[in-house]
């Protein structure tokens, strides 16, 4: 039996406000009076285990411990299909994700409780500061999100979910390996060296074991993007717990987990491949055949923070994304084309001009 979803507020001790997250810092702040309260650490030995994989296994057939599934309330968005929890009382929003209207009643979100959070050390206006100066540096940008730049409004804290995965991977291949070598051809004022290539045919068998391979679990974010965030600093995690979700959202995952495996199968094959042409060695690699074996196969459901921005522009919504740990920014685009038209016919201008000149000067 699943636990079921409950509501956790953090009201201030001194004035009954409610508290909220301060990132880069252990414990929650109330605007109001400006009361702190410390969130309560783990020891080392006991972060350590509550910092344990599941068997993967055991998730698909739907049989881990009862205790590592929980329900949450969530509004799902129609237009990008993002799934975020919101408190019990609220029915109406903005979505984050595209900035769309979302007019919808809660439902409940059954699902594999996270293992453990990344705390988010940029504080909102840190992420404004980096998220400005990344919009100020886009050329041919309409002037509509320059002014955007200059006067960036709120940004949403959220926690994206992520499957963070650990897996021995043993892979038997076969190839040919290239080496290089050089003639002479041609004669006289022809006479040249010419690089040739002799291959020869290689086998042989690579392995290699990862840890905490990274895997969105939503959909509501290209993948590129959300790839380009990285790297993530693993060796802050801290074992999940709602305060630091106080004052934030949290996306609810929407990519199962074994879809999940799926997509880490092919991080993990770009790897591989590239452990087979070290492997093979010489000038040349080619692969011809890969069969890799999987083994130890256990995961992590991680939330991970991230600052985001959903700006419109003619009816179609950009993305603009903090990463709430490192402020590494990214995002989507509107181009103008009145100023890529004005770009080129500048350019045209000039070049005519340049040639104007160059034929003066030759009379």
């Amino acid at each position: 039996m699943a636990s079921t979803q409950t509501e956790h507020r953090f009201p201030c001790a001194q004035c009954g406000a409610s508290l909220r997250f301060a990132p880069g810092q252990a414990q929650l702040t109330c605007g109001y009076c400006g009361h702190e309260q410390p969130i309560p650490q783990m020891d080392d030995a006991t972060r350590v285990t509550a910092l344990q994989s599941l068997d993967y296994h055991e998730a698909v057939a739907n049989a881990l411990p009862p205790s590592e599934i929980e329900e949450t309330r969530v509004i799902s968005c129609d237009t990008c299909g993002a799934q975020v929890e919101f408190e019990a009382h609220v029915h109406s929003a903005e979505c984050p994700f595209c900035a769309s209207p979302v007019v919808t009643d809660t439902g409940v979100n059954r699902h594999i409780k996270p293992q453990a959070i990344l705390p988010f050390k940029l504080s909102e206006r840190d992420a404004q500061d980096r998220m400005a100066r990344w919009l100020k540096g886009l050329w041919f940008a309409p002037s509509t999100l320059a002014k955007y730049a200059r006067s960036t409004g709120r940004l949403s804290g959220l926690y994206l979910p992520y499957w963070a995965f650990d897996v021995a991977t043993r892979t038997r291949y076969s190839g040919q390996r290239g080496t290089h070598y050089y003639v002479t051809v041609g004669s006289g004022k022809n006479r040249r060296r010419e690089r040739r290539t002799r291959w020869q045919p290689v086998s042989g068998r690579v392995q290699r074991q990862f840890l905490d391979l990274l895997v969105m679990a939503a959909q509501s974010l290209p993948r590129a993007n959300a790839r380009r965030l990285e790297p993530w600093t693993m060796a802050d995690l801290q074992p999940y717990s709602t305060d630091y979700l106080s004052g934030f959202r949290a996306e609810a995952y929407t990519v199962e987990l074994p879809d999940g495996f799926e997509i880490a199968k092919q991080r993990m094959e770009e790897q591989i491949r590239a452990d087979i042409c070290r492997d093979i060695g010489g000038d040349e690699q080619r692969i011809s055949s890969v069969a890799t074996d999987y083994s130890d196969e256990r995961f992590k459901h991680l939330l991970l923070p991230i600052w985001m921005a959903a700006y419109r522009y003619r009816d179609k919504s950009y993305r603009f994304i903090v990463n709430g740990q490192t402020g590494r920014v990214q995002g989507e685009r509107p181009w103008s084309i009145w100023k890529i038209a004005g770009a080129v016919l500048a350019g045209l201008v000039a070049l005519a001009l340049a040639f104007f000149v160059a034929e003066m000067g030759g009379f």
